[in-house]
This record gives structure tokens, sequence and C-alpha cells, in this order.
């Protein structure tokens, strides 16, 4: 009798779980993003979301709870209900990179169910003109020639820009210095004064465009539309194997698989809407959309690829 009492609730859960995912959203979805207002990540999901809260018929609240590189809004979002009414934005650093710098307060692998990458930004590595280098070869050359004279700058210790960085100097065995800033913003001000040499960042792409700096190579795995004669830093013969900055969707743990489905579908049909690409590209933004074991998969691949950086070139935020 316990038996088929058993296997019988087994079947009205297994019909029960679709219909719970037709039946959702009844009401207005949280989406935490743990970093300031008007910054890339902010941004980009903002765009999405308000695009897949119309698709599900529902307003989306932003809560944005910014603060400790992305814990303090992940922290808080670990701990809501896995009800299908809070989700959590994140970035590549957040998933992939922090975890290997300092204790963080959850489990990238446990606290959190993977729904959707979302977008990437566009960045490039760019050089101050007086550099005497026309493309990336002709660069690493002239920092062999002038060992410890080269410096690159970066938005801050422990910061994707900085790993850029330290993944050029161990693939071309070169010796760039690092100086970190507060913000990729100071650092590109320094880059167009000649206080730096090179910065690899998606700040440095308005002056790339107006030509106050040479783009020497792409930071993703395709070239930029507005400067196609740039090539990808992976064409260039230094093949980093992802790496790029990224936001995406995140959900807590516990929340019904076919919830997490329906997100990551909606969310694929609003990065094909025409509005948010023309947004996106007004941002520097191009979709990348990736579902939920496509998104798990890559953050496991560059969390191991980015430790190995961190582990060999002795990074740490000291």
């Amino acid at each position: 009798m316990q038996r088929r009492t058993f296997v019988a609730a087994l079947g009205a859960a297994a019909v029960a779980a679709p219909a719970f995912a037709d039946e959702w959203p009844s009401r207005q979805i949280k989406v935490v993003i743990p970093y300031p207002p008007g910054g890339p990540t902010d941004v980009s999901i903002r765009i999405v979301m308000e695009k897949v809260g119309r698709l599900l018929g529902q307003p989306i609240l932003f809560d944005n709870r910014g603060g400790a590189s992305g814990m303090i809004g992940a922290e808080y979002a670990k701990t809501q209900p896995g009800d299908g009414y809070t989700f959590l934005g994140n970035t590549i650093a957040m998933m992939a990179i922090t975890r290997h710098l300092q204790p963080i307060p959850f489990d990238p692998d446990k606290d959190f169910q993977t729904v959707a990458r979302i977008a990437t930004s566009w960045g490039a590595m760019a050089v101050h003109p007086s550099v005497p280098a026309k493309t990336v070869a002709e660069f690493v050359d002239y920092v062999r020639a002038n060992p410890g004279k080269v410096n690159w700058g970066s938005s801050g210790l422990g910061t994707i820009t900085q790993l850029y960085g330290e993944m050029l100097n161990l693939e071309a065995g070169i010796k760039m210095v690092h100086v970190p800033y507060k913000g990729s913003a100071q650092a590109t001000n320094d880059l167009l004064s000649g206080q730096v040499q090179v910065q690899f960042d998606s700040t440095v792409l308005p002056h790339v465009l107006a030509g106050r700096l040479r783009g020497l190579a792409m930071l993703a795995d395709t070239r930029w539309p507005h400067k196609p004669e740039i090539p990808t830093l992976k064409e260039t013969g230094y093949g980093k194997q992802g790496g790029d900055s990224w936001f995406g969707m995140l959900a807590p743990a516990g929340t019904p698989a076919p919830i997490v489905a329906r997100m990551a579908r909606t969310i694929d049909e609003a990065l094909k809407s025409q509005d948010v690409l023309d947004r996106f590209d007004s941002g520097g933004l191009k979709p990348t959309y990736l579902d939920p074991a496509a998104m798990r998969a890559e953050i496991d691949t560059e969390s191991k690829y980015f430790a190995d950086i961190i582990k060999r070139g002795h990074v740490t935020l000291n």
C-alpha cells in the first residue's frame, strides 16, 4: 500500500510540474542585480529582463544590491525561496574568478542554478599612440625589448581586466607591469595621457573609434562590426579559451526545472527582438545566449582556466 501511494505521488508530481510552469508567473518577478545602477551588469540585465517581463506578462522588479564585487547581492539571493520569483544577475567574475582569490559567501556550484548566459561586452586590447606597434606581434616584440617598462592599466586587482594582461604575459613570455585602478574609467584616462601604455577593456572602444587609441585586438570570439579590420586576440595567436566579459542569469537552488527552462527560453526569445539588439549595439554589448546546461559547462571550463592564470601569475588581492 505504501509503495502504491509513493508511486502515485510521483506520477502526480510529474504531471503537476509542467502545469506549474504553465501557470508561472502569476505575480511580479524580482531580479537581484549585485552591482550599482548604471554599470554594465545593470544595463545589460535591465535591457533584456524588461523585455522578458513583457513577454511573460508580469512586471520585473529590479533590486540593486551592490558591494563587495557582487558578493552582497549574491549572498542575499541565495537565501531567497526557489519558487521562480527571484533571479540573480551575474558575471563571469562572480562565478569563475573571485572564488579563486578570496573566500566568498556562496558556492557557485551548489547555491544557484544556471538559467542563461545573456550578453557579452565588447572589449579591446588598446595601446597609446606612442607605442610603436600596429599589431599584437609587434607589441609583444616591443615589450620583450623593453621588459618591465610597459605598463597595463586595469579596473582593479583580481578583475578580468587584470587577468587579460596576466594571460598575455604568460602566453607570450613577456613582462608587462600591472597598474591597478579603482575602475576602468580611471585606467582609460591614464592610457589616454600615456601614463600607462596598454589596457584590456570595453572603455577603450569609443577612443579606438575616434582614433585617440590604437586597437590591436578584440577581446571576443568574433570581430567587432564597427571596426572589422581589428582581429580577435585568438586570431593573433594567443588562444584565449573563453574569458569574455559576459553577463547571465541564475536562480536560487531548488527552483523548479520547468520554470528555469521557461525563463531560459523567454530570455532567448527576448535576445532575438530588434529593440533589444539595437539597445545592445549602442551599449557596446552583443547577445551570446547559452542555455542552462551550456552555461554551467562554460562556468566550469572558465573557472579552471582562470584558476590556472591566477596560480601561475601569482595573482592576489593584496
